[in-house]
């Protein structure tokens, strides 16, 4: 058997937050965007109403599980129908309605719902589809990616895509289409993504501060971050700077400063309370 020492647990997003806070004190914020997506941030104590513990510290990073916002309809407003029918072939309908806008679990899907109706409407590929294309999550969100890197009016990779899908009967038009298309929704995801960090620099009123950035779909994606720093520039408060640095395995690196962090605080702990 062996014996295991649990001395913290924390999730990704407050392991990037870590691993970021670690190279660049003015980190106060951990993002996550990949094939799911999360947000941390650094919160005054004394703003945690169900904070309950005894402590020392100012401060406390707060898990936000934004995933869900928009479970109580405040995003109805914004919701397509392609995101309900999304969220209606879910395994948890009615719940992380926020992700599903946003995730690269999703976006691939939300391209293929658009792309379909458009094929039943005789708008898009001779109003003709296919097997593969008529398959569930079967258009990856990493062909979003590979599209949007090709040079606008090259269609190299969006072909060879196309023809894995057994739909390469597609036209030019077909083409400018589905392109248009992906940057809508890749533009829409920043965009929320954005509101939300916004939201949590503003409140939080730090300056400068640096959000830690980790996931798939950021890493990959050629135009998110440019996407994202407009957003936030646009919406941030008047005279607070900002910066998206990207962490390098903040889950693993962050998780081992954190474990670090509580093994000195109890030996300092230990220390204190066994002097005479």
């Amino acid at each position: 058997d062996i014996k295991v020492d649990v001395c913290a647990v924390l999730n990704d997003t407050v392991g990037t937050l870590m691993a970021c806070a670690w190279k660049n004190q003015t980190c106060k914020i951990g993002l996550i965007i990949g094939t799911g997506t999360n947000t941390c941030y650094v919160e005054k104590i004394e703003n945690v109403e169900m904070f309950e513990g005894k402590t020392n510290k100012s401060y406390v990073i707060i898990n936000t599980e934004n995933p869900a916002f928009g479970d109580d309809g405040k995003l109805e407003f914004v919701l397509t129908e392609f995101d309900k029918e999304v969220d209606s072939n879910s395994i948890n309908k009615g719940q992380q309605i926020y992700e599903k806008m946003i995730s690269g679990m999703y976006l691939g899907e939300l391209v293929r719902l658009i792309v379909l109706k458009l094929i039943k409407e005789n708008e898009m590929f001779g109003g003709t589809s296919s097997d593969l294309f008529n398959t569930q999550y079967l258009f990856e969100t990493k062909y979003m990616s590979d599209i949007e890197s090709e040079e606008a009016g090259k269609w190299e990779k969006m072909y060879t895509i196309l023809m894995g899908l057994d739909m390469g009967h597609g036209n030019e038009q077909d083409f400018v289409n589905l392109r248009y298309i992906v940057e809508a929704l890749s533009r829409r995801a920043a965009a929320l993504v954005s509101a939300c960090m916004v939201t949590l620099i503003n409140k939080m009123d730090f300056n400068p501060v640096t959000i830690g950035v980790d996931g798939t779909l950021y890493k990959l994606h050629p135009n998110f971050r440019r996407m994202m720093l407009e957003y936030i520039g646009k919406f941030v408060k008047k005279g607070i700077k900002f910066e998206l640095m990207l962490s390098e395995d903040g889950s693993g690196r962050g998780a081992a400063l954190v474990a670090a962090a509580a093994i000195r605080a109890r030996s300092e702990q230990l220390a204190a309370t066994s002097k005479p």
